[in-house]
């Protein structure tokens, strides 16, 4: 168990976190969470030892052997496989087995474990630094932005993995969907401290927000006290009759400490400047290929017509050439055959990797803004900054001194100053916090244009898009579905055991039409006997979860009363009851989700056994 207690840590006048604990359980895998500048990876480089807080201490078991991603490229083997190995223990490492599974997992090859760790790009040399971090068999994980370097594949196997792991983890991420599905608990550094929950990161914020609003409530109701007995000492102090009254109330007044008000802190908005395409059909792809001089083929023959409302997925493993056709269709590259047809009205606005090192690093931020359409008035301009929380002096940065995320920022702004009806996005959600990443997916869903865009986000894939191009072994190929329907219906060749291919294919062989049939019908038939009544309970739970959460906020709302009389007495009794309730709602949640758990191996095994039987 690791035991944080009293952290503090200041950077020149800043207050990153004040007197921040928490303990760490036996087997709880924790999502860090905070907005960007927080101080998350600070905690972590508190705990690894490499920097100092102020105050505070970190409480470490003897022989607890902490893994972390290491950002740092260090390697001194002239093999993958041998730079991975040697962090094995002695007896080991000749067993290579053990990292070639990893390996494998993060998207190497068999031809990959042979060649120089220093021959690869810099996404994959962090995924050998991975890979080297989970071969040490830790206690806990620490994971600072592991998704930002790894494609859909890749993530999908580093959730299973993270899943059974059998030692503790806390993994920062803006990936909530990938977050939420591998977390027991959720810790977050708010307003310079840090909360934990057991639950999601939707539970978490739905617990910040109500405290927030009660201290709120509170703090207006002191306020209107403070106010009633200020006037009424300011009228009776005078008054012979009343004088005794008016030092009462000035007593209370001076013992009277009243809640102060919250900072609002800012969030990102967005609004894209659509313009109108009359045609219905704004591009067509035509027998599309493309290499690098010298280079194989990374793609070829891929036809696709993309309507104005479409919003289409670009998916597939690193490498395969996703952000090289994104750039073909913004007219970045040429393509080597073929010939895109484009609609007179179309306008893109374009997203790109490569963007950041585009901007120039000596403009301020509205001097670059203002670049991307010089014909808009400064007053435009800088509403478009400060809808990107760029306001006041932060207008007058320089992009130099920017972080990643704020350059993100920028590059959307320079879209925000142009009207489009086509968006073009790479990795959209790189360097945003998850505040933004949920407003950012809000606007690519309602935008009324068209959207093409790369991502490793599955959570945004499935909230967005109604066609997918899909980089996978021989090529891409077009999938008129959604991306659940593309899972339901295809998958990815690396999820496909060939064994269960073959056992399939043979199974489906020995039955007729009409012996497949009952088959189906006796799994389902089975599968409704076992997950019916499991489903039940989970209807009885989420009633109960609902009547509970109904009398925490009745109790609220009494307790915000109480404090406005000053009733001592009915303070203690609502604040006895809501800590009660609040016990009760985290019993039903830890219910539900064992009960959910169970819902979900069952549903995964019957549909395994019909699976088998197409």
């Amino acid at each position: 168990m690791i035991q944080i207690n009293n952290l503090t840590k200041q950077f020149s006048a800043k207050t990153l976190f004040q007197d921040l604990s928490f303990n760490l359980q036996k087997g709880e895998r924790c999502g860090l969470v905070g907005r960007n500048g927080s101080g998350k990876s600070t905690l972590f480089s508190i705990i690894l030892g490499q920097q100092l807080p102020d105050s505070g201490e970190v409480v470490i078991p003897k022989n607890y052997k902490i893994g972390h991603l290491e950002q740092h490229i260090h390697f001194t083997k002239d093999s993958v496989i041998e730079e991975c190995c040697q962090v094995l223990a002695r007896e080991d490492q000749f067993d290579h087995y053990k990292a070639e599974k990893i390996l494998t997992g993060l998207g190497f090859t068999d031809e990959d474990f042979h060649k120089s760790p220093h021959s690869f790009s810099g996404g994959y040399q962090i995924r050998i630094n991975l890979c080297k971090s989970l071969l040490t068999e830790p206690n806990i994980l620490l994971l600072d932005e592991p998704t930002n370097y790894l494609d859909i594949i890749s993530l999908r196997w580093l959730r299973r993995f993270l899943i059974q792991f059998d030692g503790e983890v806390i993994i920062i991420t803006h990936d909530r969907d990938f977050m939420d599905s591998v977390t027991t608990h959720t810790m977050g550094i708010h307003r310079k401290g840090l909360k934990k929950i057991k639950g999601d990161t939707g539970k978490f914020y739905e617990q910040v927000n109500l405290e927030e609003e009660i201290h709120e409530k509170t703090r207006l109701n002191q306020e209107k006290k403070k106010a009633h007995l200020e006037a009424f000492v300011d009228r009776f102090s005078a008054k012979a009759s009343k004088a005794t009254q008016a030092q009462s109330k000035k007593k209370q007044l001076d013992k009277m400490s009243i809640l102060s008000k919250l900072n609002s802190e800012a969030t990102m908005g967005l609004d894209f400047n659509y313009d109108e395409c009359s045609g219905k059909q704004i591009l067509s792809l035509e027998n599309i290929s493309f290499n690098y001089p010298n280079k194989e083929i990374l793609f070829n023959g891929i036809n696709i017509s993309i309507n104005r409302n479409d919003k289409i997925g670009i998916i597939g493993k690193n490498g395969k050439g996703k952000s090289t056709l994104l750039n073909i269709i913004g007219q970045e590259l040429t393509p080597t055959t073929g010939e895109l047809i484009h609609h007179p009205q179309l306008k893109q606005g374009h997203l790109g990797q490569t963007n950041v090192s585009r901007l120039s690093l000596e403009n301020t931020v509205v001097e670059e803004v203002q670049s991307a359409n010089i014909n808009l008035p400064q007053s435009k301009i800088r509403s478009i900054c400060g809808t990107l929380m760029f306001q006041g002096d932060d207008s007058q940065k320089k992009i130099k001194v920017l972080s990643g995320g704020e350059k993100n920022r920028v590059l959307l702004a320079k879209i925000m100053a142009n009207p489009t009806n086509m968006l073009l996005l790479d990795e959209p959600t790189n360097h945003l916090d998850m505040e933004s990443i949920e407003i950012l997916s809000d606007k690519i869903e309602d935008y009324p244009g068209a959207v093409i865009l790369v991502t490793h986000s599955e959570a945004l894939l499935r909230k967005t898009v109604n066609k997918l191009i899909i980089f996978r072994k021989d090529g891409a190929e077009i999938f008129l579905g959604s991306y659940d329907e593309f899972l339901e219906k295809i998958g990815w060749d690396e999820e496909i055991e060939p064994s269960l291919q073959e056992k399939n294919s043979d199974q489906s062989k020995n039955f007729t039409k009409k012996e497949l049939h009952s088959l189906r019908a006796e799994i389902i038939k089975e599968r409704a006997k076992v997950c019916n009544p499991l489903n039940k309970r989970m209807t009885i739970l989420e009633k109960e979860l609902f009547e509970t959460e109904s009398k925490v906020e009745a109790q609220n709302e009494l307790l915000i009363l109480a404090t406005e009389n000053g009733n001592n007495v009915e303070i203690l009794k609502s604040s006895q009851l809501i800590g009660k309730y609040e016990s009760e709602l985290e019993d039903l949640f830890e219910k539900m989700e064992e009960l959910e758990e169970q819902i979900n191996s069952h549903s995964s095994t019957f549909d395994e056994r019909l699976r088998e039987l197409d």
